[in-house]
């Protein structure tokens, strides 16, 4: 498949089975962003967390109800983090034929990592425009979402690295 391809990160369900706000503004950048494509595939990201369906499941329902001609759906339904997340999109791409640019949709807090293990994992991907958090969110509570990937890009990024090492000894 040529067609570009949308992977949208995952976030919380909530426990009523609905999305959490998070998961709706990543899905609604996705599909906002994928209108300017004839076609695409979607590969929504994240499995069953503590609540309702899997997280990809949910974004895929949402998708359904914004859908425009020519989007088709790739589920990565068992991803529990970023990085088993990434590597799922890998192991997918490569078992369905996907070929056509990348681009990712997270929260802008959350993008450079994203991006970063993608180019790890052999995807170079590019940003879908995130869409902002609202206005009325607390500011110490997204400077607590900016803080937690300071440690979490390196680790990350040394996790894949040494997957990718020892995948060659």
């Amino acid at each position: 498949m040529k067609q570009p391809a949308i992977v949208i990160f995952g976030a919380a369900v909530r426990p009523d089975g609905s999305p959490s706000g998070t998961l709706r503004r990543r899905t609604e950048a996705a599909a906002a962003f994928a209108v300017r494509f004839p076609a695409v595939l979607f590969i929504p990201t994240g499995g069953v967390g503590r609540f309702g369906a899997s997280e990809a499941s949910v974004m895929a329902a949402l998708l359904r109800e914004h859908a425009g001609p020519g989007w088709t759906y790739l589920l990565e339904e068992t991803g529990t983090d970023t990085l088993s997340s990434v590597l799922a999109v890998r192991r997918l791409r490569r078992e369905n034929g996907v070929k056509g640019p990348v681009y990712a949709a997270t929260s802008a807090y959350h993008m450079p990592r994203c991006l970063l293990l993608l180019w790890l994992a052999g995807i170079p991907a590019r940003p879908c425009p995130p869409h902002p958090a609202p206005a009325a969110a607390n500011r110490w509570r997204r400077w607590y979402w900016r803080l937690r990937e300071v440690p979490a890009i390196p680790y990350d990024a040394a996790l894949i690295l040494g997957l990718r090492l020892l995948r060659r000894l």
